[in-house]
C-alpha cells in the first residue's frame, strides 16, 4: 500500500474519531441509544461466541498485538539505521502503526469504550452528591463518613466471618452471574456475562492486576492467583464492566450492591471486605491511630487474610506494578477519569450511601 493511501486512511480516522468523540459529548441521546441498543448486542454476540472454550481468547490477542507490535519496533529500528536508501519504508512502518493504533481505537469505543460517557452510577441511582464548601469543610464531611464506614464495615466482617468459607473459582463465577440475573436490570443477563481466567495470571500478580475486561473480545478476565475471599467482588466488578459500566469507581460500586444485596454470606464477606481495604486506607490518611485501632476491633479469620494480602503485596512489590499502575493512571485520565487509578476508592462515600438508601427498602438494582 502506498504511503499517500496510508495518509489518506489516516485522516479518514481522525475525522471518524472526532465525529464519534462530539455525538457522544453533545448529544445524549447518541449515548442512551448505544447503552440501551448497540452495546448489549455485540457483548452478548461476542460473549456467546467467545465463551465457547474456557480458553482466554483476548490474552491470545494482546500477545498477538504485541507480537506485531515488537516486529514493528525491530523493523523501524532497523529501517531507520539505513534512513539514505529506506525513508518511504520508516515513514510507511510510522503510518501503519499510527492507523492500526487509531483503528483499535475506534474499535474500543465501538465496542464498549463509549460506556465512559454514561451518567456516573451514583448519579443515576439519585445518592447525594458530594457537598460543596471550603476544603476544611469537604474533608470533614469525608472524615465522618469514613469514621462511619469504617465502623459499619468492621460490624459486617465480624458477623460474616464465622459463616464465610472458600469457593471454587467455577462456583464463584456461576452464582455471580445468577446474582447479576436476579438483582440487576442488566441487559446482558442472558448470554453476555461470565469471566475466565487469564492466561498472564502470574504476571498480573507482579503487576498488581487482580482482573481485567477486554473491550475487543468481551470477555471478563481474573487472575486466579488472587485469594479466594477476594474474588467473588473482583468477579463481580469484572461483570460490572461487561454489563456497560466502564468506570472503575462505579464497577465496584455495582460489585458492592450485586454482592451484598442477597443472603449469600461468602459474597457479603467478600464484599465487606474489599471495602473495608478501601475505607481503612482512607481513614489511615487521616489518622493513622483510628485506623489502626479499627483493624484491630477484626475477628482474627480477616486478620489472617489482611495478613495474607500483605504478603502477596510485599513478595510483588516492585517496578512492574508501579509502573503498571502509572500507565493505567494515564489511561483513565485519558477516558475523563479524573481522579485516575484513584478512582477505584471513590467507592466507600458511594457504598455508605448506597447503604443508607437500601435501608429504606430493597429494590432492583439498575445499570444506566
Amino acid at each position: 500500500m502506498k504511503n499517500s493511501t496510508k495518509i489518506w486512511i489516516l485522516s479518514c480516522q481522525i475525522v471518524v474519531l472526532w465525529a464519534m468523540f462530539f455525538a457522544l459529548e453533545q448529544f445524549p441521546g447518541v449515548v442512551k441509544w448505544y447503552s440501551e441498543t448497540v452495546f448489549p448486542a455485540l457483548q452478548i454476540t461476542r460473549n456467546s461466541v467467545f465463551s465457547i472454550t474456557s480458553v482466554s481468547l483476548g490474552d491470545v490477542l494482546y500477545f498477538l498485538l504485541g507480537l506485531w507490535l515488537l516486529v514493528s519496533v525491530i523493523r523501524f529500528v532497523y529501517f531507520t539505521s539505513r534512513w539514505r536508501r529506506h525513508k518511504e519504508r520508516v515513514l510507511g512502518i510510522v503510518l501503519n502503526g499510527v492507523n492500526t493504533f487509531l483503528a483499535v481505537y475506534i474499535v474500543f469505543i465501538v465496542f464498549w469504550g463509549a460506556n465512559y460517557s454514561k451518567e456516573p452510577l451514583a448519579r443515576f441511582w439519585g445518592l447525594p452528591s458530594a457537598p460543596k464548601g471550603s476544603r476544611q469543610e469537604r474533608r470533614a464531611h469525608d472524615m465522618t463518613v469514613t469514621v462511619a464506614l469504617n465502623q459499619f464495615l468492621v460490624g459486617k466482617l465480624n458477623r460474616s466471618a464465622p459463616k464465610y468459607r472458600a469457593l471454587p473459582n467455577e462456583h464463584i463465577n456461576e452464582r455471580s452471574i445468577a446474582y447479576y440475573r436476579e438483582y440487576t436490570n442488566c441487559s446482558v443477563k442472558d448470554g453476555g456475562l461470565g469471566v475466565k481466567t487469564s492466561l498472564y495470571s502470574a504476571l498480573m500478580q507482579w503487576m498488581s492486576v487482580d482482573g481485567y475486561y477486554n473491550p475487543l473480545t468481551a470477555e471478563g478476565q481474573v487472575n486466579n492467583k488472587v485469594p479466594g475471599f477476594m474474588m467473588p467482588f473482583i468477579t463481580c466488578h469484572e461483570m460490572a464492566h461487561q454489563a456497560g459500566i466502564a468506570a472503575e469507581g462505579d464497577a465496584n460500586l455495582m460489585a458492592y450492591a450485586v454482592c451484598t444485596h442477597g443472603n449469600d454470606e461468602i459474597f457479603k464477606y467478600s464484599a465487606y471486605l474489599n471495602l473495608w481495604l478501601y475505607a481503612n486506607n482512607r481513614l489511615y490518611r487521616y489518622d493513622s491511630g483510628m485506623a489502626n485501632s479499627y483493624q484491630r476491633q477484626l475477628n482474627e479469620l480477616t486478620l489472617r487474610h489482611l495478613d495474607t494480602l500483605e504478603a502477596i503485596s510485599a513478595a510483588h512489590r516492585g517496578f512492574l506494578s508501579h509502573f503498571t499502575s502509572n500507565v493505567y493512571d494515564s489511561y483513565l485520565k485519558l477516558q475523563n477519569q479524573e481522579n485516575g487509578i484513584r478512582s477505584y476508592g471513590n467507592v466507600t462515600r458511594e457504598a455508605w450511601l448506597w447503604e443508607q438508601a437500601r435501608a429504606r427498602g430493597r429494590k432492583l438494582i439498575k445499570i444506566p
